[in-house]
């Protein structure tokens, strides 16, 4: 099968920063199922995996990455129950495996959902990933009851990135919180009103915008932003005894983390391929996740976050993609199709 991946960490820039190679198509066994690929979606986590995980020596073979993907099932393992050959499905991956920057790719059941029937299949392809991470931080991480929070609010730092952007619609659609969306460009800020956010400030001056809005402190915080910068504004925003979620590296890189005590702030982590990189025992409820968000789709309940799509499975788009990631001015979420 084709396929592209890395055998070394390098600069986009670089000609065999991302390389096309043949390897053997993969057999499933177990509970995987073996997907033939048809439409990719992009995440930062692509660059960043590229960027960091072979520094050091070139490998023999080449590491495939991407985590997002459409496809149908070829072929199921011999423990297989939840799907069958000829299946439409979508869904974000496992980072420990082989990623979907191939013809085929192995997956674990437990973490592939239906793929919704009603929208396109890049619309569909750039989904799981965000999904799963939005869905999780909102009701695994802070414990949130669907149709709960009236009276409160919520501050989405990063609102027009991938997460953001599909944290903010699950925010409006399935609690009663005030939602705020940090964008600073009028395109991004945009982007945030179309997704559903009540109210959008600019991170560049966050605490004196939400204190425009006669907000003087916030219920729960997502941080979806990797800038070091926002931590201290995040600490002086929160309400105490409040919440805080974040995707980003550790903050006591960048701050004392002593400094959450006066105000008794709940802190928690958020990596979506937690339970398949562990194997939990909950496995499977990211094969629940991906169906519910299907079938939100499904019933226009929320949107697609697509918002640009390269045509062809070629390592020049994927190169053009991961510089659009790199940026770090990308709004919604970029396909790749076969």
């Amino acid at each position: 099968m084709n396929a592209i991946g890395i055998k070394k960490s390098l600069p986009i820039s670089e000609e065999n920063s991302l390389i096309q190679f043949e390897t053997e198509r993969p057999v499933p066994k177990g509970q995987d199922l073996l997907i033939k690929i048809k439409v990719i979606g992009m995440n930062p986590v692509d660059y960043k995996v590229r960027q960091r995980s072979v520094q050091n020596q070139e490998l023999d073979s080449p590491k495939i990455l991407g985590w997002d993907a459409v496809g149908i099932v070829e072929a199921v393992g011999d423990k297989v129950t939840l799907f069958k050959t000829g299946d439409e499905v979508f869904y974000a991956g496992d980072i420990t495996r082989p990623g979907s920057n191939a013809e085929y790719q192995l997956v674990d059941e437990r973490i592939v959902g239906k793929k919704p029937n009603t929208i396109s299949d890049a619309e569909a392809a750039v989904m799981p990933l965000t999904s799963l991470t939005a869905w999780e931080v909102l009701f695994d991480r802070l414990k949130l009851t669907p149709g709960e929070g009236k009276g409160k609010t919520i501050l989405i730092i990063s609102g027009a990135g991938g997460v953001g952007s599909i944290a903010t619609q699950l925010a409006k659609k399935l609690t009663n919180l005030t939602v705020i969306a940090t964008a600073s460009r009028p395109e991004s800020r945009l982007w945030c009103q179309n997704m559903g956010a009540d109210h959008v400030v600019n991170h560049h001056n966050l605490i004196e915008e939400v204190h425009a809005l006669g907000i003087n402190t916030v219920n729960y915080i997502l941080n979806f932003s990797g800038t070091s910068d926002h931590w201290k504004n995040i600490i002086e925003l929160i309400d105490p005894q409040g919440h805080i979620c974040t995707i980003a590296e550790s903050p006591d890189n960048h701050i004392n983390i002593g400094s959450f005590k006066s105000k008794s702030i709940t802190l928690s982590y958020e990596l979506m391929y937690t339970r398949s990189m562990y194997q939990t025992k909950d496995m499977i409820e990211q094969h629940h996740i991906l169906n519910k968000i299907a079938t939100m789709l499904e019933n226009n309940e929320i949107k697609s976050t697509l918002n640009s799509t390269l045509t062809g499975f070629t390592t020049a788009n994927l190169k053009e993609a991961h510089q659009k990631l790199e940026s770090g001015k990308t709004i919604g979420k970029i396909a790749i199709t076969f």
